[in-house]
């Protein structure tokens, strides 16, 4: 069973596991989630909110099963592997800060990381302004890493602390078994569903819970990051997950080639907006925060699967944040910023720059 870990975790695992993730997520959006999206952690988060009445925007409304998949198929890979530790402790309340501005800079944008990825390798030319902010928003973070920036250590603490998320992410599970969704019906029982919009489309319930086992299983075993591929490479010039990430793009354009989803442009695209200066400082504010809070939304979630209270407390963040967004109206549409969106984005990344300069150990 550890030879399975070594090799995912080594060059050539790091490329399969970012292989497989693109290929993936370009069939999901061939079986019914939305272009371009066939996975997006901000996105999908967001939607869950508005499934369990955080918000009420009716278009963004469903139990994405692939949220709940990443956290238990980590969680079933690191009690096969030996590696569920339960940890807290580590600034939990800044975690849960900085969960929220990050989804506040997605929703901005209209992606996490990895939709930044899935974007690029469907055409979206909007996403270059993406990717450019999440790179510059992470080489910020990097500097105050190299100043001394720590959230602190977290400790070992009891088996039920670290079984909290997957218990959560189990119940949500059941609500979406016991409240399946009824054709034309924007409720059953006590979960909204979107008839219309983004929310609206979807792949089979079982297939998209399937996927989102595997990718957190292999991402486990992997330690894939999108955000880490970036501050890696800009603190070590270590190419090691950045090819993985390079691997999740060329197979999701391979993929969206063959299947007719690559439609390059900036005009018409999926869930996008074209306002360029805001698609930019949305990832920039994104990269920040998650640089800070040490990893993108995807590896929090496997990280939770671990057993890392921290990393749970920052899914809060985000789940709960993607839910203020939208109440607040700072999350983007196809016609560009919320009412409220560039506020937000002046708020969220003075929060950021605070957190980064306070929490130093090395204040000079």
């Amino acid at each position: 069973m550890s030879k399975i870990g070594n090799i995912l975790a080594g060059r050539w695992g790091i490329i399969g596991v970012g292989g497989a993730i693109g290929i993936l997520a370009a069939l999901l959006q061939k079986l019914g989630n939305p272009g371009n999206m066939g996975i997006c952690v901000a996105c999908f988060e967001r939607d869950i909110a508005g499934a369990i009445g955080i918000h009420r925007a009716d278009v963004v409304q469903y139990m994405r099963p692939e949220i709940i998949g990443f956290v238990l198929g980590s969680f079933i890979a690191a009690h096969l592997f030996k590696e569920f530790r339960p940890r807290v402790g580590s600034a939990p309340i800044v975690r849960f800060i900085l969960g929220m501005f990050a989804a506040s800079g997605t929703l901005i944008f209209l992606g996490c990381p990895w939709r930044v990825a899935l974007r690029l390798a469907g055409g979206d030319g909007n996403a270059i302004f993406g990717v450019l902010g999440l790179i510059f928003g992470i080489w910020i973070g990097t500097l105050f890493l190299k100043a001394g920036f720590n959230l602190g250590r977290n400790k070992p603490t009891h088996q039920t602390a670290g079984w909290m998320l997957p218990l959560v992410m189990m119940g949500l599970l059941l609500l979406a078994f016991v409240f399946p969704q009824i054709a034309g019906e924007p409720k059953n029982g006590i979960l909204f569903y979107s008839v219309k919009g983004p929310g609206s489309m979807h792949a089979p319930l079982i297939i998209s819970l399937v996927v989102g086992l595997l990718i957190g299983f292999i991402a486990q075993r992997s330690r894939f990051c999108t955000m880490g591929a970036f501050r890696d490479f800009l603190l070590f010039r270590q190419m090691h997950l950045l090819s993985g990430l390079l691997a999740l793009i060329t197979a999701a354009f391979a993929v969206n080639i063959l299947l007719g989803q690559f439609h390059p442009g900036f005009q018409n695209q999926p869930v996008a907006h074209t306002q360029s200066v805001w698609n930019f400082a949305g990832m920039c504010l994104a990269g920040l925060a998650f640089a800070l809070a040490g990893g993108c939304p995807g590896r929090q979630l496997f990280l939770a699967g671990e057993g890392d209270g921290d990393a749970a407390v920052f899914v809060f963040g985000m789940i709960f944040g993607a839910g203020i967004a939208h109440n607040f109206g700072l999350a983007s549409s196809p016609t560009g910023i919320g009412a409220y969106g560039i506020p937000a984005l002046i708020i969220g990344l003075a929060v950021c720059l605070f957190i980064g300069f306070t929490m130093r150990k090395n204040i000079a």
